[in-house]
């Protein structure tokens, strides 16, 4: 079930609001916010995660230990690794940013944010394409194109806000149904763009 669009941003809730100081200005980082993006997927280490964003393992070392200190992530576990101990984390915060953060964000940051995840869907979009990921008969695919004003632009936001959680809270209700049910789940991936889209000289 997907349609177009990239959450950057829902609202937080009221039990964040405590870290969300801290946590948008370590997660204003790339590097910080590529770690956060991939331990909100799985738990890994610093180094499985070194080797995934071709970083070295001592400077994703730091900046997962920077994440550590404001409660982003938090250690799940040890196992020992020619005579070394590897520690795996896990996301304790997700990869966004409220409104008001978003906006005081720099524009190369904001940039380069977007960038990971445009690159991770349209990764991820022809891999789907290339095997069996749209075949399903309740997939979804579709664009749009609107005309909107300043307003008409912030409900856009906020609807795809709530879109974003019910698809939260039904990914929830789906794993109590399952634990009853022992069903097997469908890995799926929703991704829904809304942007500016360049003038053509006839519009």
């Amino acid at each position: 079930m997907a349609s177009t669009r990239t959450t950057k941003r829902p609202k937080p809730r009221k039990k964040d609001a405590v870290l969300d100081e801290r946590i948008v200005k370590a997660i204003s980082h790339p590097i910080r916010h590529r770690v956060l993006v991939l331990l909100n997927d799985r738990v890994a280490s610093p180094n499985e995660i070194a080797n995934e964003i071709g970083e070295s393992l001592g400077r994703v070392s730091y900046h997962v230990r920077q994440l550590a200190e404001v409660g982003a992530i938090e250690l799940v576990r040890t196992e020992p690794r020619r005579g070394a101990v590897e520690h795996f984390y896990r996301a304790t915060a997700r990869a966004w940013f409220s409104d008001a953060d978003w906006a005081q964000l720099p524009k190369s940051t904001r940039r380069g944010i977007f960038g990971e995840y445009l690159d991770r869907i349209g990764a991820d979009v022809v891999a789907a394409a290339n095997s069996n990921g749209f075949d399903h008969l309740e997939a979804h695919v579709s664009y749009t194109l609107l005309e909107l004003d300043s307003q008409g632009m912030s409900e856009v936001a906020e609807l795809l806000t709530e879109t974003l959680e019910k698809s939260l809270q039904i990914q929830a209700d789906s794993a109590a149904r399952r634990l009853e049910s022992e069903e097997e789940s469908l890995a799926t991936e929703l991704a829904v763009l809304h942007f500016e889209r360049p003038r053509t000289k006839s519009s």
